[in-house]
């Protein structure tokens, strides 16, 4: 059993390994071909014209800012409902929340697009007084409320771990119950807090239907309150259209990277400073 364990966890890594191989063998000869700066720093894309332009920069930026906003607004709520349920939530009501939760963890993507495209997008239209509301606000508004279920669920399993000698220690110095909460019972779930942070920006970072339905899927430099392009929707809408074989279907695999690389950088800076916070 050991064996096969073992072989299960290398199994894994080949899989993380094979993944990260084929995307550079496929990606990296569009962005020499173009230029590293010019494909990085580049603030037009236009693939089909007679002068094609590969610029990304906006769909970076757009990335950064749409996860951003959606970990700014998510984490605060997960959390706090996290500890509403792990702590001071009566039985049934915490019932009730939980299996809301788990309701939205189930609802598909494209649920999430459908209703935000029908909802949501005329709202910031009809409210802003705007051309469009699908908008970066309204993928933020999406983004937020996709990540919850994981950041709720982890970090309601990590706060019930906590023993109970910690609180009922900081209850014996005299603090309240809310301060116990809050300065002892999450500073100790803090790892598995930001598992759950980890795993919320993980899918923010990755989705694709739902934005692609809601942002407009224009490569505008990102405002707050215009149609916006991600880098996973720029996949999603031009590869089934990119020539096999043509600088544009290979400059999307060069898309690819960099969402992979982009992602990879944020769990390596979440685990780096965690690493500083033990220190």
């Amino acid at each position: 059993m050991q064996m096969l364990f073992f072989l299960c966890g290398m199994l894994t890594v080949a899989f993380v390994v094979c993944i990260t191989m084929y995307l550079v063998i496929k990606g990296i000869p569009a962005v020499l071909t173009i230029g590293p700066a010019e494909f990085l720093l580049g603030i037009h894309w236009q693939p089909v014209d007679n002068e094609p332009e590969f610029g990304i920069l906006p769909f970076i930026l757009t990335s950064i800012y749409g996860t951003a906003g959606a970990v700014l607004c998510g984490v605060p709520i997960g959390l706090i409902t996290a500890v509403f349920l792990a702590k001071s939530a009566p039985p049934r009501l915490a019932l009730i929340i939980r299996s809301a939760v788990q309701l939205l963890a189930g609802i598909p993507s494209v649920v999430y697009g459908l209703t935000g495209m029908i909802v949501l997008v005329p709202w910031i239209r009809n409210i802003f007084s705007l051309p469009s509301g699908a908008t970066l606000l309204a993928a933020i508004v999406v983004l937020t409320i996709m990540i919850l279920p994981s950041i709720i669920s982890v970090a309601e399993s990590s706060l019930k771990a906590v023993p109970k000698e910690y609180e009922e220690g900081s209850l014996a110095l005299g603090a309240t119950e809310l301060e116990s909460y809050w300065r002892v019972t999450v500073p100790a779930a803090k790892q598995g807090i930001l598992t759950a942070i980890v795993l919320g920006v993980g899918r923010a970072v990755g989705e694709a239907m739902a934005i692609l339905m809601v942002a407009g899927n224009v490569a505008n430099l990102p405002n707050l309150f215009s149609p916006v392009r991600f880098l996973t929707t720029a996949l999603a809408a031009e590869m089934s259209y990119a020539a096999v074989g043509s600088l544009h279907r290979e400059a999307l695999f060069s898309i690819g990277l960099v969402l992979f690389l982009f992602i990879v950088m944020l769990n390596v800076l979440l685990r780096l400073s965690a690493v500083i916070e033990e220190d």
